[in-house]
């Protein structure tokens, strides 16, 4: 079977999880190409890519927002069709999709079968949380982007029967956890200046700021400003007191795996974020809308209680695709 894999790149996440799915697909001893798409992500993945496409990026702002502009500025409608005429998906025998437009455009255009196998598969089921406050451009934007023929979900909980659990990448299951003095931050939709300017009101906490803004190492009085690469930033997870980070999906997952204090900030306009924001405030953990000076005091009762969760994740990569790849069969 020859299998084409193609990841959405525009955040970190997809390419995380992709480094455990990948060993999965190729122990099941199919030909397997590689397709990522997008320009957002600061890591990679040790595989060889067969396409590097620039896609559809959604440009991180830096006032916790998508920066619309910019994205519309970065968007080229000749070039994305283009790209999808220029994949071969017909030498294919399954598309597995993690919520990658290019490919999904080009299977919705030739009729052809795709699976989708990422965290917005689930987002959209009836089955899982949402929010108050109902985002019909929201749920459109998410629902035809990278458009499918079969879903598979990943979620906090498994809420239906094609809802899995978390994948938990091998570098968070292996690594030795511990609980230092320091709190992991990840807010790639701020600046750098709007977070040192917050957390620099809860004075008394050693932060490690991560961040896609700036290349070089700041270090201040009890802030430090890193660039982000895989190993610095699991290792700093693994041994901080707690996470403070967006309302994505892989770090918040990884996050309640290793029983780290946990507090999320969804990105404003992001109907995705506000549907995780859900899901996890069911779980306990506390949401804050944004940086502004009047949520410090959630930010400062946060940091100073002892209140944590952990979330055993189950590795069950292998089944997954297993049970993924008979129903792509039957179907």
């Amino acid at each position: 079977m020859k299998i084409l894999y193609a990841i959405q790149g525009t955040g970190n996440g997809h390419l995380s999880r992709a480094r455990d799915v990948i060993p999965a697909l190729q122990k099941k001893g199919v030909e397997l190409d590689i397709l990522v798409s997008g320009i957002q992500a600061d890591i990679r993945i040790p595989h060889p890519v067969k396409y590097q496409l620039k896609g559809l990026s959604f440009i991180f702002g830096k006032q916790g927002n998508v920066d619309v502009w910019r994205t519309y500025l970065k968007s080229n409608a000749a070039r994305f069709q283009k790209e999808i005429k220029s994949i071969p998906i017909e030498d294919y025998d399954l598309i597995i999709n993690d919520f990658e437009p290019v490919s999904a455009w080009a299977c919705k255009l030739k009729n052809k079968p795709s699976i989708s196998f990422s965290h917005q598969a689930a987002v959209l089921s009836p089955n899982s949380p949402k929010p108050d406050k109902n985002d019909l451009m929201g749920k459109f934007i998410l629902k035809n982007y990278a458009p499918t023929t079969l879903q598979f979900g990943l979620h906090f909980r498994a809420y239906s029967d094609k809802i899995y659990t978390p994948i938990i990448r091998k570098d968070i299951r292996t690594a030795e956890v511990k609980e230092g003095n320091h709190y992991t931050v990840y807010l790639p939709s701020y600046s750098d200046g709007r977070i040192l300017k917050t957390l620099s009101e809860v004075p008394n906490i050693k932060w490690e700021v991560f961040s896609k803004h700036n290349k070089t190492e700041f270090f201040g009085k009890n802030i430090s400003i890193r660039p982000i690469t895989n190993e610095a930033f699991v290792q700093s997870m693994v041994t901080a007191k707690g996470i403070l980070c967006g309302a994505g999906f892989e770090t918040p997952a990884e996050a309640l795996h290793l029983g780290k204090k946990l507090m999320v900030i969804p990105m404003k306009g992001q109907y995705e974020q506000q549907c995780n924001s859900a899901a996890l405030r069911e779980l306990g953990v506390p949401v804050i809308k944004s940086l502004k000076n009047k949520h410090l005091e959630k930010l400062r009762q946060w940091v100073d209680s002892e209140t944590k969760m952990e979330i055993h994740y189950p590795d069950i990569t292998k089944q997954i695709i297993d049970q993924l790849l008979e129903e792509a069969v039957l179907d």
